[in-house]
């Protein structure tokens, strides 16, 4: 016995016309279906991510594969603030990344997350913020604060021996900025 799939209407965004109008005037269109599936991929034991230290911790490992270009990166966490995702959005330049609040908060609401923070990298070492990295998490929080969604910090993951605190990373949270 198979169960018929129930579909919504299609709602164009071209005056009230539907597909079928466009048909008829020997236009094509395509039209997109989008779904949520949730796939378990891995079960493990998952440690709170409630410091800008557990959270630098947590993105060992994630610039490996492309250490001379910036990348930015998306945590989404449950309510316990333990991971449920680590998802990279954007890979740049040496100097910087593109990123828009749209791209991070898409990941966030597929991973339905209660809590988020952003990382990304600084190739030259040094994690101390740009202008644009200032700006860029000021706008994802606000943006964090309509969806409902907290953003808990946005860390920048440098290199030790190249930060002038000797720490390794910049916590947007902790300097007063998140």
């Amino acid at each position: 016995m198979s169960a018929k799939r129930e579909r919504f209407p299609v709602q164009t965004l071209i005056g009230s016309e539907g597909p079928e109008a466009f048909q008829k005037k020997g236009l094509k269109m395509k039209i997109y279906e989008a779904s949520i599936k949730y796939s378990l991929v891995s079960e493990c034991q998952s440690t709170p991510l409630d410091s800008p230290a557990m959270i630098y911790q947590y993105m060992q490992g994630a610039f490996d594969n492309y250490p001379m270009q910036e990348s930015f990166w998306v945590i989404c966490m449950n309510r316990k603030n333990q991971p449920t995702s680590r998802t990279m959005i954007s890979l740049g330049t040496i100097s910087g990344a593109l990123v828009s609040p749209a791209e991070v908060f898409r990941v966030a609401i597929l991973a339905n997350a209660a809590n988020l923070a952003v990382s990304h990298n600084h190739p030259s070492g040094d994690p101390y913020p740009s202008t644009q990295d200032i700006s860029m998490t000021r706008s994802l929080g606000e943006c964090a604060k309509l969806m409902q969604i907290p953003l808990l910090d946005h860390i920048i993951c440098g290199d030790p021996k190249s930060d002038p605190k000797g720490i390794g990373y910049y916590s947007f949270n902790e300097n007063g900025l998140c």
